[in-house]
């Protein structure tokens, strides 16, 4: 019995069944990216460090007129634990101010600590930086100049990774202790929502990090 004959693809045909399988693998492949850099914030999320470091370094929230929100707090009152129990020596606050403030979010931080017992001099206020990037920038830019290498940053659970990632581009040696507490870890929603957030937000930061590095390579000759 003679096989059954199939007529050859067409040249345009070829072209769409090679368009095809391109196009399927180019979402596998973001399915496996997008789906693998969940996993890391979820799984850095879980950690909590308490290594010895130079300096803790909480990033910073809204604050009202030096008075930080219930988020910035939650965070503060960690760093506090961590400085009273000895894993730092100095803690730096960040966050700088919209307009019309009159504190920066690093002296609210600053100010809650030296009301809790922390000395002014073992608190470096850092009120620079509009997003956790810039923050994290003039934090380490602070740090290194008062000889620290190696920080604890302080955040919630969900902005480890991010957070963690920026710091040791910014040259630090760098781990996570997450706050437990606060408003943006009280429910699964919340946290299914920042996972997503944080996700995205990592995956573009990698993204024009990659290329901005690509033009930054010297020419060689």
């Amino acid at each position: 019995m003679q096989g059954v004959r199939t007529r050859p693809l067409t040249p345009l045909a070829r072209v769409l069944r090679l368009l095809l399988r391109l196009v399927l693998g180019a979402i596998v492949v973001a399915v496996l990216v997008v789906g693998g850099t969940a996993f890391r914030v979820w799984q850095v999320a879980r950690v909590d460090d308490w290594t010895r470091a130079d300096v803790a370094i909480v990033l910073g929230a809204a604050q009202f007129n030096g008075v930080p929100s219930d988020v910035l707090e939650a965070r503060l009152n960690h760093t506090l634990k961590l400085y009273r129990q000895g894993v730092v020596s100095y803690i730096a606050t960040t966050g700088g101010k919209k307009p019309g403030d009159n504190y920066t979010e690093g002296e609210a931080g600053k100010i809650w600590l030296v009301d809790h017992g922390v000395p002014a001099d073992h608190v470096l206020e850092v009120g620079e930086g509009s997003d956790t990037l810039g923050s994290l920038r003039a934090a380490a830019n602070v740090a290194k100049a008062q000889g620290l290498k190696t920080a604890v940053i302080v955040s919630d659970p969900w902005h480890s990774l991010r957070a963690r990632t920026m710091a040791e581009d910014a040259g630090l040696a760098a781990w996570t202790s997450p706050t437990r507490s606060g408003p943006n870890v009280q429910t699964r929603e919340t946290q299914w929502f920042y996972i997503k957030r944080e996700t995205g937000a990592l995956l573009y930061y990698r993204l024009m990090k990659s290329h901005v590095d690509a033009f930054d390579v010297p020419k060689l000759g």
